[in-house]
């Protein structure tokens, strides 16, 4: 039998304490990122840039302004190992080019986590820990989770995970990154795989980056979705 986790216990979202004077933003983003070990160094760097970039970008900064707090939470995870993901930046207010600056030193400057491969179903269940436990409020709370492959080895599989988020209010968009032409173990595009068993939630989608160079194209894009 598979783990439980608090989410998927009744009114446990409900039950979560509500922090009245924490500032309020319109969206409350967790990055899951994928740090598993089919990412040598330089595809590392790649992704990190990529997200760098997509952060600080006018466009995306053009998305907040048209928001009415005109200002999103963002936060960074890596994962990986079964029951292993980590906080690398937590969460930060971003509403202008002021504070995407800091934003992208914070994401830079993190050290990469050591993570082997591939528990999605627990990255899930971290993101949505920070979520119910954030110091901003928003009416909209959204994990976009990033990867080269489907969920091997969580202790709660992947699907169980998001069906709790999603039941506790959570949305979670997926970026796949992977080749034109690769498919999964499943015969399918990655994308597919990331439909059916990761994204969830009122709008959810799926995006595809053709490799880490395209990362910040994919993610910029999936950005001003997502906020806008």
């Amino acid at each position: 039998m598979h783990r439980r986790s608090i989410l998927a216990l009744p009114g446990a979202f409900a039950a979560a304490p509500v922090l009245a004077q924490a500032p309020e933003v319109d969206t409350l983003l967790v990055l899951a990122v994928d740090a598993s070990g089919s990412i040598d160094a330089d595809e590392f760097r790649l992704q990190r840039e990529g997200y760098a970039e997509a952060l600080s970008h006018p466009s995306v900064l053009s998305a907040i302004a048209s928001r009415p707090h005109q200002a999103i939470a963002v936060a960074m995870v890596e994962w990986g190992s079964p029951g292993g993901a980590e906080t690398v930046v937590d969460f930060m207010r971003l509403s202008d080019a002021a504070s995407a600056r800091a934003l992208v030193q914070a994401v830079l400057a993190a050290p990469r986590s050591r993570q082997s491969w591939n528990a999605i179903g627990d990255a899930i269940d971290h993101c949505a820990r920070m979520l119910l436990a954030a110091p901003f409020r928003a009416a909209e709370r959204v994990i976009d989770l990033s990867g080269d492959g489907p969920d091997l080895r969580s202790l709660r599989p992947a699907t169980t995970a998001r069906d709790d988020a999603v039941a506790g209010g959570l949305q979670i968009n997926a970026l796949a990154v992977a080749a034109a032409g690769q498919v999964t173990r499943y015969g399918e595009p990655l994308a597919e795989t990331y439909r059916r068993e990761v994204i969830g939630g009122r709008g959810a989608f799926v995006m595809t980056a053709e490799d880490r160079r395209d990362i910040a194209r994919a993610l910029r894009a999936k950005l001003i979705r997502e906020i806008a």
